[in-house]
């Protein structure tokens, strides 16, 4: 299928390491909590140095009641993989880390069901390591770069095939994470910084990150959004899912937060950089300067109260915002590594969040007693996982 056949069919180290403070008022809600049963299937990219060492995508259960996290199906991959993507019916796609020659499929068991090799494709893109899909879900969009250029492009792709059937321009360099707004524009992070060979960071001094938004039938560009500070880098997206509270007081859009990367020469400015920025749909703000991160967010999820949790992987901790607090972070968890983040519901009911660490798995929830389990053997998390 060509372009023009696309549009026209298109028109936490241990539990006791969790923040003390916390601790006591997380327990007194405890028998309140409609959070979701503590089982959770997720669909995740690691990589193991014991036993059959390498890279792998495949599926964890963490079942706090056991007390245990199984590896449930483990498929060897040949490189890195980065983002996933959940389908319908339990099954998943994983995308491999920048530059990206592969993406797959598995089923709702983990078995791989498809394969797609960039080197089958013409234009000679690599894969940025995400992927969403569209409204309709018969289509799935693809961040990626053109390696003598630098530009981004996104790939549009059949859903069951995986091929290609037209790209468009991001209007940047480096693009990251990609997910829908509520209409259903295609809203872009463009990272901004040039890569050269071996994935090196070069010419710093030129970054241009940018939030940009794409009709997602045509790609035309509907608007693009820059910050202030042109070497903090817009990479990780996740949307906010305001409370009943929120919605009462006429606060119900939802937010789009997005975790940066600071770029900065000077280390102590690098280090004081924040690591949130928020979407409105009209405005893109840094709402806080508390410098909680280390100037490095490795992940972004959707928490309590409308706002967000941020994994801070090189402070070792994770963070709350909340938009009735704008300009304060709150440490919610300190674990070694943290990174990968996951609500564990979706909707106006997400309240907890899991996280990924070096160690194993932690649960953090507002109202209920933080918890964690060891991981079942020697991995490494890879920045990003999803609840199945």
């Amino acid at each position: 299928m060509n372009k023009r056949c696309f549009l026209e069919q298109a028109s936490v180290a241990l539990a006791a390491s969790l923040m003390p403070g916390l601790a006591a008022a997380q327990m007194s809600g405890l028998a309140e909590s409609t959070d979701s049963p503590p089982v959770f299937v997720l669909a995740a990219a690691w990589r193991s140095s014991v036993g059959v060492p390498g890279d792998f995508v495949g599926l964890l259960r963490a079942d706090w009641a056991a007390g245990l996290v199984e590896v449930k199906a483990a498929v060897s991959v040949p490189t890195r993989a980065h983002g996933l993507l959940a389908e319908p019916g339990g099954g998943f796609v994983a995308v491999a880390s920048r530059p990206g020659k592969w993406l797959l499929r598995c089923d709702p068991r983990g078995q791989v069901v498809q394969w797609h090799r960039m080197d089958s494709e013409a234009e000679g893109r690599s894969l940025d390591g995400h992927v969403c899909a569209s409204a309709d879900g018969e289509w799935l969009y693809t961040a990626e770069t053109n390696p003598q250029s630098g530009q981004g492009w996104i790939g549009v792709r059949e859903r069951r095939s995986l091929r290609k059937v037209a790209e468009w321009r991001t209007h940047g360099a480096e693009p990251h994470q990609l997910l829908l707004d509520a209409s259903g524009a295609l809203v872009v992070a463009n990272g901004g910084i040039l890569r050269a060979e071996g994935d090196k960071k070069r010419d710093l001094h030129l970054m241009d990150s940018s939030l940009v938004r794409l009709n997602p039938t045509t790609g035309e560009r509907l608007g693009q959004w820059r910050l202030k500070d042109s070497r903090l880098s817009l990479r990780h997206l996740a949307w906010s899912h305001p409370d009943a509270t929120g919605a009462a007081q006429g606060q119900g859009k939802p937010l789009l937060g997005i975790a940066l990367q600071a770029e900065h020469d000077d280390l102590m400015q690098r280090r004081a950089a924040t690591v949130l920025a928020v979407w409105d749909g009209e405005k893109l703000l840094t709402p806080t300067a508390v410098a909680a991160g280390s100037g490095y967010a490795g992940d972004i999820a959707a928490g309590p109260e409308g706002g967000f949790v941020i994994s801070c992987q090189r402070a070792n901790m994770a963070v709350q915002w909340r938009p009735a607090a704008p300009a304060d972070l709150i440490a919610v968890a300190q674990l070694q590594d943290v990174c990968a983040l996951s609500p564990t519901q979706t909707g106006p009911q997400s309240q907890g969040v899991l996280l990924g660490a070096a160690r194993g798995v932690g649960r953090w929830h507002p109202t209920m007693a933080p918890g964690f389990l060891k991981w079942p053997g020697a991995m490494v998390l890879d920045n990003h996982w999803v609840v199945l």
